[in-house]
């Protein structure tokens, strides 16, 4: 399944402050999922396996790293956990860094938010205006997230360009 998506990922320090106006807003909460995200190297855009206890996906995207709304496309494969998929990505393409997550997912109809806890990085809020069909556009897309971006408060400094994946390999590299 093929989406255009545009996404806002922040720093949050207060995501209780983010749950009460998702819950102002009708919001839908789907719940709390506990992901690993395995990202696996690759010539162009990114690969990761995302394995949860409510999204089970092999996610290729590719979406440029600037702060603010970015264009993401995204091309998304359900598939099943018990599945031999994960050992074939691994011997074939190997790993590049592996991020661990507590999120909490909310919908506001075709707008998707995360409140998520990324071990080693701390906590961040995401926004990802979601066109499954192409029939809402870009126009729309971007409009949307930046009308969550300013409900919510979030200042630029704290948008975030990188994925968690680039975070923790740049942490990894400081280290070093």
């Amino acid at each position: 399944m093929k989406h255009l998506n545009i996404e806002i990922k922040a720093r949050c320090s207060d995501q209780n402050k983010i749950r009460y106006i998702l819950s102002s807003n009708n919001a839908d909460f789907k719940g709390v999922d506990y992901q690993t995200d395995t990202y696996f190297r690759v010539n162009s855009g990114r690969l990761k396996l995302r394995e949860g206890n409510i999204e089970n996906k092999l996610i290729f995207y590719d979406r440029e790293n600037v702060t603010g709304p970015k264009r993401s496309n995204t091309i998304l494969l359900d598939y099943d956990s018990g599945s031999s998929l994960k050992e074939i990505l691994l011997k074939s393409l190997g790993q590049l860094v592996i991020v661990d997550k507590r999120r909490e997912i909310f919908f506001i109809d075709n707008v998707k938010f995360h409140l998520d806890s990324i071990k080693d990085l701390g906590t961040f809020v995401e926004i990802e205006a979601i066109d499954e069909n192409g029939d809402i556009g870009k126009e729309k897309l971007l409009k949307q997230c930046n009308h969550f971006l300013e409900l919510f408060g979030i200042e630029e400094k704290d948008l975030v360009a990188d994925s968690y994946s680039d975070l923790l390999l740049r942490k990894m590299m400081e280290r070093i």
